[in-house]
């Protein structure tokens, strides 16, 4: 049987050196009444969100390219960013840090 109580459940020690959550990645973590979870790997996590978008690169003469092919890189890239924060966002709420 549960127990109930009106005060919230103090995780903290007061140790000077921190709390920890999870003794390793294995162990499963939520907040906020989310589905806990193992911790991820920088790894993975970097792989996910698919890293910095390609740098345009100089050629020769004035800018290199028509400004129609400058735009097309550059909406490009915008394109990526966005699929990245997307990426981003879904990662964070599925690890309970935005609702």
């Amino acid at each position: 049987m549960a127990t109930t109580s009106a005060a919230a459940k103090q995780l903290s020690d007061l140790n000077s050196q921190g709390t920890i959550l999870g003794r390793n990645s294995g162990d499963l973590i939520a907040f906020y009444g989310a589905t806990p979870i193992a911790r991820a790997t920088w790894a993975t996590t970097a792989a996910t969100l698919g890293g910095p978008g390609a740098a345009q690169t100089a050629s020769t003469g004035g800018f290199g390219a028509s400004t129609a092919a400058i735009m097309t890189s550059t909406m490009a890239l915008v394109n990526a960013c966005q699929a990245d924060l997307a990426t981003a966002y879904t990662l964070l709420k599925n690890y309970g840090f935005l609702p």
